[in-house]
């Protein structure tokens, strides 16, 4: 496991950002989406930063309500595997459960079964699917964390 520091993501960050999309998404986000997100007051995304101040990966949580959402995580290829993907979904859970969100929600491509087994890991149940959701006509795997009658506090697994 690669030790990181977490840091809330600012305009500062935006080229690492989208260097980050780029290289983990075939449909990356555009700069100014990402910027629609680091300024909105419903979002908090984190960055992680390895302790040599190489930018390791980010997730871009929201807080709509009491209703939280994942928007997007994105790990540098070189850091994957390595528990940073792990870290950045603790912490926003952890900010989550602070933030008194009543539930976490976040849609997941059924080709993405590393993603898939680190949200059941933290607790997260397949609620339905979103017929050909993404760019390519894939289907999206609903999933959800109900933080009701579950513990206080978040750890990575």
């Amino acid at each position: 496991m690669l030790k990181v520091t977490l840091q809330p993501v600012t305009e500062a960050d935006l080229e690492e950002i989208l260097e980050l999309e780029r290289a983990s998404f075939q449909h990356p986000w555009s700069r100014d989406h990402i910027l629609n997100e680091i300024y909105s007051p419903l979002s908090f995304p984190l960055l992680a930063r390895l302790t040599d101040g190489t930018c390791a990966g980010y997730i871009c949580p929201m807080l709509v309500l009491d209703e939280g959402q994942i928007l997007n995580v994105a790990v540098k290829p070189s850091c994957r595997g390595k528990g940073i993907g792990r870290t950045l979904v603790a912490a926003a859970l952890e900010e989550f459960r602070k933030r008194a969100a009543s539930f976490v929600a976040l849609e997941v491509r059924p080709s993405n079964a590393i993603a898939i087994a680190l949200y059941r890991d933290y607790g997260f149940v397949a609620t339905g699917h979103r017929k050909s959701y993404y760019e390519n006509g894939e289907d999206a795997i609903l999933m959800k964390l109900d933080f009701k009658g579950q513990k206080e506090e978040i750890h990575a697994v």
